[in-house]
């Protein structure tokens, strides 16, 4: 009788020994396949930068979002400029070779601190290597979230909690004289550009001009004394009449029949006056300056009586003042500051009378501070927040904003089925419209900004299909109209631009 052959699977040692095999394998290609499966060829080229920026061994390294490799070491050593990151990494050799003007960027991967590094190859034909270096700068390295907020410390977010009350207080109440100051600041800068043209201009001579003033100043001075004793002696006067008020009332109760026989005398006094006034062109002018400006002068030397006996000490201080004033003038600066600050005022105008009816029309300024205090006042223990609502676009759109592969504009293409979950946002296509207006050409109400609608399909550009729900144009169809609290057009007087100077065609009116 024949013996029956044992089986292996008859045998529970060697069944245990061969799972325990299999399975210790598993684990082991499981825990390197970070640093590349074993017997799978590779390709390892090095990255020196300023720092690892918390880069770790098995980090993914990318290509265009697909995983080509991973992060096999990393360590510190030295080079001409200091210490650096040495970053080893291995990718696929079917990713090889790399050309040589290749670059790599340190992205985040999360905002939990997860990291990934970015490979962006280049043009040219001469190839990496195994084993050469690519060396980066800071701009590849990005900063990380808490250096970004370590700079709102507690002194830098008191500081801007004041700033905002302060300007919330300083600004509440006061939008119509903001909007009157805004609505007038054109008209004054326009008027001031011509002034310090003429000023900066070298035939003004202000140099002389404050010089003379200096010289006047001078010659004035010695003689100041003498001024002060003819004015003191006037005010003298003046005081002693007042202590009479009989006398005064009587005096005033001869003036009529006094200044009746004065005109009686003007008749006699007109030939002569005529015949003075003919002496020349210059003195009949003077004559009429003078006859229209009597009541004026009567009045300027009773205000200056009283402040004459401190001309001598003013004039003392105004010697120094004019001194300064003629280096001022005299130094080679000076008219290129002011020919400067024309040319300045110049380039302030356009952008005032583009943003002049955001404010005077729309009234976008005063609804900025309204609604900011309550952006703002989210209630934590270490004081406010911003209050945010985060929303997510949809990883499974095709050609979407959250899809890396993406070949196409984002073009709002419905989700495909199964449905994705509430988290996913829906589908989302391209729009973009800068530069909203607030007035037409004509100056009527066009506020667009936080108006106008959501168009599907809305671009100037031919060369786009028509297939494409993209928004890129900046002007939506018609008048949005002033908004709640806004006006239907410019006020009047103010000039204004329909567009930003620029950036389109100038329109240019006044209303």
């Amino acid at each position: 009788m024949r013996r029956r052959r044992a089986s292996i699977a008859a045998n529970p040692i060697l069944v245990g020994a061969v799972t325990v095999l299999v399975t210790v394998t598993a684990v082991f290609l499981a825990y390197n396949a970070n640093s590349g499966l074993p017997f799978v060829p590779s390709y390892e080229f090095k990255v020196i930068a300023p720092s690892s920026a918390r880069l770790v061994p098995g980090n993914d390294v990318r290509e265009g979002g697909e995983r080509i490799g991973a992060v096999k070491e990393i360590k510190v050593v030295s080079t001409p400029e200091g210490r650096k990151a040495e970053i080893t990494l291995n990718i696929d050799e079917a990713s090889s070779p790399l050309p040589e003007d290749s670059r790599v960027l340190i992205r985040p991967r999360s905002t939990l601190g997860l990291k990934y590094v970015d490979l962006l190859r280049g043009e040219s034909t001469r190839t990496l290597a195994q084993g050469d270096a690519i060396r980066v700068d800071q701009t590849s390295v990005p900063p990380e979230l808490d250096e970004f907020f370590s700079i709102f410390d507690e002194p830098t977010r008191e500081d801007v909690r004041t700033n905002l009350t302060t300007g919330g207080s300083g600004f509440a109440g006061r939008g119509v004289d903001l909007n009157r100051t805004l609505a007038a600041l054109p008209q004054l800068l326009g008027d001031l550009v011509p002034v310090m043209r003429t000023l900066s201009d070298p035939e003004t001579d202000l140099r002389g001009f404050v010089r003379e003033l200096a010289d006047a100043a001078r010659v004035v001075r010695p003689v100041a004394e003498d001024l002060a004793g003819g004015f003191r002696s006037g005010a003298q006067v003046f005081e002693a009449v007042s202590r009479d008020p009989q006398a005064l009332r009587e005096t005033i109760a001869e003036s009529p029949a006094t200044l009746q026989a004065g005109i009686d005398s003007f008749g006699e006094q007109r030939p002569l006056l005529r015949q003075l006034a003919s002496i020349s062109d210059e003195l009949q002018g003077t004559a009429r300056e003078i006859r229209a400006s009597a009541p004026t002068l009567g009045r300027a030397l009773g205000a200056g009586t009283a402040v004459l006996p401190d001309t001598p000490a003013f004039n003392e201080r105004l010697e120094t003042t004019f001194s300064s004033l003629r280096e001022l003038a005299g130094a080679p600066t000076t008219n290129l500051t002011l020919a400067g600050l024309g040319s300045t005022l110049e380039t302030l105008n356009p952008t005032l009378r583009w943003v002049g009816p955001h404010i005077t029309v729309c009234n976008y300024w005063n609804s900025w501070w309204t609604y900011l205090s309550d952006h703002i006042n989210e209630q934590v223990p270490s004081g406010t927040l911003q209050r945010i609502q985060v929303k997510l676009s949809s990883p499974f759109q095709p050609n979407g904003p959250a899809v890396f592969s993406a070949k196409e504009p984002a073009n709002g293409d419905p989700l495909p089925d199964p449905p994705t979950n509430e988290l996913t946002g829906g589908a989302a296509f391209f729009h973009a419209q800068p530069y909203g207006r607030a007035v037409d050409e004509e100056g009527n109400a066009d506020c667009e900004s936080g108006q106008r609608g959501y168009p599907n399909r809305l671009t100037n550009d031919a060369v786009i299909p028509p297939q494409f729900n993209i928004a890129t144009s900046a002007r939506t169809p018609g008048n949005q109209g002033a908004t709640f609290t806004g006006k239907p057009r410019v006020p009047e007087g103010q000039t204004f631009s329909a567009e930003p100077e620029g950036l389109a065609p100038k329109v240019v009116g006044t209303p």
